[in-house]
């Protein structure tokens, strides 16, 4: 048998087999069975999630030595508003966001084309003379609320949001000279009230005297406001003071309004009791006096009685009516030492009432 003959045929032939298998699984493949239930394949969605915008929050502060209006004391503080340019409005401490801050309410008498919200700080009073001396960079975050729908932003009229923030600051400095602090900027435009808008200034010129220093009597600063885009109020918070170094400068002992108040009522305390003291100081001095004053009237008056008496008995005495009166006058005299008992007897009650007044004060 010519065995390579079969081989190659049994070859041929398990080719052909496999080529027609193939065809077969194609054909299928292409045409699907209408017996067979067909499903579409999912597709993946590509459209992106909008996500809402948060409001802004505020900034808590980190530094110890922070104004943070906490405490609700702004006695530091002051509205400006004496200048042509000033806004009219007054000062308050009051929580927005959950933060309590230094609050500015405009009372929008004034126009907003030129208007500027000035706030002044006096620094003398919370780092007192020693520490307004070593200042040379002062921080600060503004925000600001909108009061009316009158923003035109790009995308809508009528917004009620503040639109542009920004502004700067100035002082007088230790040489009577005016200094500008760098402007600063920010903006909120969707929703009523601002994120921070943080501040600094800096005494650029200190080392040629621009700056404040001991002898001042009220160093203080401005913060300014302007290009007020709609109705709004301004707020300040964390207000921190920084010396050369860059360390914060600390503040002057800051009390609450309560430990004002306490403070106040112990001083008036004190006050009303050393005014009772001297009262009543003065009042046993002018009852030791009433009592000596009572009683000489009293010996004067003794002796005067008994002066007027004895010259009376000795001229009826010298006279020849006086077996005739002599009965008067024995009568006249036990009257007048009756009389003089009875003043005796109420010099002493007097005495005794003033000395039991005494004890009870």
């Amino acid at each position: 048998m010519n065995y390579k003959s079969f081989i190659a045929g049994a070859m041929a032939f398990a080719l052909a087999a496999c080529a027609a298998g193939c065809g077969e699984k194609k054909e299928s493949d292409s045409k699907p069975d209408s017996n067979k239930e067909t499903t579409a394949a999912p597709t993946e969605a590509t459209t992106e999630e909008v996500t809402e915008e948060e409001p802004p929050k505020p900034v808590e502060a980190t530094d110890p030595n922070t104004v943070t209006f906490d405490d609700g004391v702004f006695d530091f503080a002051f509205a400006k508003g004496d200048d042509d340019d000033c806004a009219k409005g007054e000062l308050s401490v009051v929580e927005l966001m959950g933060n309590k801050m230094l609050k500015f309410t405009d009372d929008n008498t004034v126009p907003l084309k030129g208007k500027v919200q000035k706030i002044g700080i006096s620094v003398t009073k919370l780092l007192g003379n020693e520490g307004a001396a070593k200042v040379r960079s002062i921080e600060f975050d503004m925000y600001a609320q909108a009061t009316a729908d009158h923003l035109k932003t790009d995308d809508a009229d009528g917004v009620r949001a503040p639109g542009w923030i920004g502004g700067g600051g100035g002082t007088v400095t230790a040489q009577e000279k005016w200094y500008d602090f760098k402007e600063f900027s920010g903006g909120e435009y969707n929703f009523e009230t601002s994120g921070n808008v943080h501040a600094v200034f800096k005494f650029l010129l200190a080392d040629s005297g621009q700056c404040w220093n001991e002898d001042m009597e009220d160093a203080n600063f401005l913060i300014m406001r302007w290009g007020v885009a709609n109705e709004s109020d301004m707020y300040i918070d964390n207000i921190v003071f920084y010396d050369e170094d860059g360390k914060s400068i600390p503040l002057l002992d800051q009390k609450s309004k309560k430990e004002q108040f306490e403070d106040t009522a112990k001083e008036k305390a004190s006050e009303a009791k050393a005014q009772f003291d001297e009262a009543v100081e003065n009042a046993k001095a002018d009852a030791e006096k009433t009592k000596e004053e009572m009683k000489a009237d009293y010996e004067k008056a003794v002796a005067d009685m008994k002066s007027d008496f004895e010259k009376a008995k000795s001229e009826i005495a010298n006279s020849e009516e006086y077996e005739k009166v002599k009965a008067k006058i024995d009568e006249a005299e036990a009257k007048l030492k009756e009389d003089t008992e009875k003043a005796k007897s109420a010099i002493e009650e007097a005495s005794k009432a003033i000395e039991d007044a005494k004890k009870n004060k």
